[in-house]
């Protein structure tokens, strides 16, 4: 590269980064990476295939071992997040790094705190916010509390935040992750208004309908490398993803039309009410059929989350009943539940859904150690495990050195799969399927998507909650939409159904009547 154009044209370059860990772990390998001033570039790959690594280098979380980076045509020492920051490179993280109880002026100053007379003066902190926010056309109240605002509010709150610091590079992971149709749109207008005053943005997506319509170029990274740099006009959805996988992958989930039977799993009047006195849950009513899949659809924070936690045994249920094949297992221990034939795949599949310093095969057989199968003369049948576990790891696909690697060790995609693999296999009736693929790639999702499905032949009654809305119609086979802890509308076929219309639903721009709302139930 010239150098003496890299400021014109590169605003940043990576070059020949190689990132080790202490493992031995090679997760990024000669790795050249270029962003152009004042574009909106994508940086796409399978979980594992080195992003976050790439960024963390960039930010300053990691150092590697070999490796230049080039800001505006000068080499540069990134020890630290600090000294981004001061560079003019900010990251704005998958999962919000905000304070809960501060209000979004608090937030934004936070470290930076104006002062008058040696003390914090929180007038000048509100004013400072609604200038920046006015500004960049990111309209938020500085007064607010984060915990009482819209997702979207805080995604705009973390950005700000980012352009308070003064940088010049944004590094989004996953803005849209947890976003309606509306907010995305929203968002991308504002994102390109920053493109058209001269910033640039790493988009680092999964949504590849989102790098299309919002990206100039791409880099693709697959085991640590680089497989190709283009411009996104250039690129079809379905070569970006066969680069990203190494082969085809459908995009779209091929499925027969579902053949419903009895209702496996009733919920009725289920209410609850969380720590902090607010009325989460509020006597909702719905019932999943064999050999159907019921989707969920809501932004964070309508509910979904504690009813999935609450039929899987994870939070208490407060009022209502639910029952598993017409048993009550409303005061049931967990163990009891998955004993009924209810499998669960946990939004936080590194705090509910794995243990990071167990290896694969304790985490696979950490629900099942104790049945009769697995055990011998009073013992644990180890050979009976090892058979059972290494027969799962190539079942599903997972990318390991072993079964007793630790699951920390892996990437997201294949923890995810460790969890699928335990949890599919335990001969469930009823699966509670919550965020099954969110920040894994698109071959993982792929395996996932088919595995609900096939489950759902074989007569399983699966609830799958999603903040990915294509997955939500193009996996179930009918759906419920929460708002405000309440079921606002109920869509007997999901494929009448398109993403601007759930949209309006879970922003309670609409709703049902209770009437329309009342056949989830299935009554019988």
């Amino acid at each position: 590269m010239d150098r003496g154009t890299a400021e014109n044209e590169y605003i940043l370059s990576m070059e020949h980064i190689t990132k080790v860990y202490s493992n031995g772990f090679v997760a990024n390998k000669d790795v050249n990476f270029s962003v152009k001033k004042g574009e909106i570039h994508a940086l796409v790959g399978e979980n594992g295939a080195g992003k976050s690594t790439l960024m963390k280098v960039l930010f300053g979380h990691e150092q590697p071992e070999e490796g230049k980076i080039f800001f505006k045509g000068k080499e540069v020492q990134i020890t630290n997040p600090l000294t981004a920051l001061d560079y003019g490179i900010g990251m704005v993280h998958q999962h919000f790094m905000l304070v809960p109880s501060l209000t979004v002026a608090e937030n934004l100053v936070l470290g930076m705190e104006p002062k008058k007379q040696g003390l914090f003066d929180y007038k000048k902190a509100v004013e400072m916010t609604r200038e920046i926010s006015e500004k960049y056309n990111l309209i938020v109240d500085p007064e607010a509390k984060i915990q009482d605002i819209p997702v979207g509010f805080k995604q705009k709150v973390e950005i700000l935040k980012v352009l308070f610091r003064g940088v010049e590079v944004l590094i989004l992971d996953e803005p849209t992750a947890v976003l309606t149709p509306q907010e995305t749109k929203e968002l991308f207008a504002e994102l390109l208004n920053l493109k058209k005053a001269g910033y640039t943005v790493i988009f680092i997506s999964h949504k590849l309908n989102e790098i299309k319509e919002i990206c100039d170029r791409l880099t693709v990274l697959r085991n640590g490398r680089v497989t190709g740099t283009a411009d996104v006009k250039d690129i079809t959805e379905q070569e970006i993803s066969n680069r990203m996988v190494g082969r085809n992958v459908m995009l779209n989930v091929d499925k027969e039309p579902a053949k419903p039977g009895e209702t496996l799993l009733r919920v009725k009047d289920l209410g609850y009410v969380d720590e902090h006195g607010k009325e989460v849950v509020k006597g909702i009513s719905f019932g999943v059929r064999r050999g159907e899949i019921l989707g969920v659809a809501g932004v964070e924070g309508n509910g979904q989350r504690e009813i999935s936690e609450i039929i899987t045994g994870l939070l208490p249920r407060q009022t209502g009943e639910i029952l598993v094949n017409g048993k009550d297992l409303s005061k049931a221990e967990i163990r009891e539940i998955r004993s009924s034939g209810v499998a669960h795949i946990s939004e936080d599949r590194m705090t509910y859904g794995s243990v990071g310093d167990a290896t694969i095969e304790e985490n696979i057989i950490s629900e099942r150690y104790y049945k009769k199968e697995f055990n011998k003369k009073g013992l644990l049948d180890f050979k009976k495990i090892k058979e059972d576990v290494n027969r799962l790891i190539e079942d599903y696909g997972i990318k390991c050195d072993n079964k007793d690697a630790l699951v920390k060790t892996l990437s997201g995609g294949n923890i995810q799969k460790v969890v699928v693999a335990r949890e599919f296999s335990s001969g469930p009736q009823v699966i509670i399927a919550n965020q099954p693929t969110r920040g894994i790639d698109v071959g993982a999702s792929e395996f996932i998507r088919k595995k609900l499905v096939a489950l759902r032949d074989e007569g399983a009654a699966v609830l799958l909650i999603s903040a990915d809305l294509t997955e939500v119609i193009e996996v179930s086979d009918s759906i419920i939409v929460m708002c405000d802890g309440e079921i606002a509308a109920y869509f007997p076929d999901a494929s009448l159904v398109d993403e601007a219309t759930l949209g309006e639903y879970m922003l309670g721009l609409k709703r049902q009547s209770a009437e329309e709302i009342g056949g989830v139930y299935h009554a019988e």
